[in-house]
């Protein structure tokens, strides 16, 4: 019982040190705070690559991603043969990543798949928080309509989101449009629920009280003191549904169900290229790396964010 006592003075200096410093991170500028971060820095660097491989496609790609050659099918990676202009002039072609099972070049058409893939994961993103930001607000603060809304939101949850997905592609046809609204639906409820929390916890706040005490209407309520507590856990929830979009796209393109195989994507390329894998693996593998990095990136940069705007773990960095 003595030992223990002995040891509880010297503790109080360890919890004052460990706040302190606490204080003194919070203190440091928020974009100091980014470039320190080792995950915000190369999963951002590793995504604006990616973002700019879409962008510049057009110049970028040696070929045109959808133009057949039978002639030269299933050329492996580095393969070179000559061609003739229109003006009859010779020029030498490289495909550096070989060709598919119609002749066309795989390096173009990985390349304009990059812009699908992003379109994708940032329109998703974007539809998701903003539906499930208004929903969660209204929803989190007017108690008569939460009960109704979080039954539906959890009946959402409960199907599993790339079956839904696939459901809704089936039910509306394929189509980049109709894959985007098919992912949005089954990530909407985890942004309510993420936004219903925060509101939940923040209503209850004395300067809240205080704003409903002086007839604050509900819209300049949610705006002024509601909305501002959403802004960090959502900007972390939406790099994290981009990731996820990016992955379920290249699913159901996988799949047959997603993007018609007339727009190069990640997912339909190496469904093409699965049937013959074994002898010709470049058509899924270097398809199947672009993914993975592209979805690594933006983890790494949904982890990072959430290191630097969570004030619990900012002491860390």
């Amino acid at each position: 019982m003595s030992s223990r006592a002995e040891h509880l003075p010297l503790a109080e200096p360890a919890v004052e040190a460990a706040a302190a410093a606490a204080a003194a991170a919070r203190h440091v500028p928020l974009g100091r705070r980014l470039l320190r971060h080792s995950g915000v820095v190369l999963g951002g660097a590793l995504l604006l690559v990616m973002a700019l491989v879409a962008v510049l496609a057009p110049w970028l790609a040696t070929r045109d991603p959808v133009a057949i050659d039978p002639a030269n099918r299933n050329k492996r990676p580095g393969f070179e043969r000559v061609v003739s202009d229109a003006d009859g002039r010779e020029q030498r072609v490289v495909h550096w990543m070989g060709t598919d099972a119609l002749g066309r070049d795989v390096y173009s058409r990985v390349v304009y798949g990059a812009r699908v893939s992003l379109v994708v994961g940032a329109a998703v993103a974007g539809l998701a928080v903003a539906i499930g930001l208004a929903i969660g607000l209204v929803s989190g603060y007017l108690r008569w309509l939460d009960a109704i809304v979080m039954r539906i939101m959890d009946g959402l949850m409960a199907i599993p989101g790339i079956l839904l997905a696939l459901a809704l592609v089936a039910l509306w046809g394929a189509g980049l449009a109709t894959v985007i609204l098919a992912i949005v639906v089954p990530e909407v409820p985890r942004v309510v629920r993420l936004v219903r929390a925060v509101v939940l916890q923040v209503r209850e706040e004395p300067y809240v009280e205080a704003a409903v005490a002086v007839g604050t209407r509900l819209p300049a309520l949610l705006w002024r003191h509601v909305l501002p507590n959403t802004v960090a856990p959502l900007i972390v929830q939406g790099t994290y549904i981009a990731a996820s979009a990016i992955l379920v796209e290249a699913i159901l393109s996988f799949l047959g169900v997603g993007i018609p195989t007339d727009i190069p994507t990640w997912g339909n390329i190496m469904a093409e290229g699965r049937v013959q894998f074994t002898k010709y693996p470049h058509n899924v593998f270097i398809p199947g790396v672009f993914l993975t990095v592209t979805v690594l990136a933006v983890n790494m940069l949904g982890d990072g964010l959430r290191d630097v705007l969570d004030p619990k773990l900012v002491r860390r960095i």
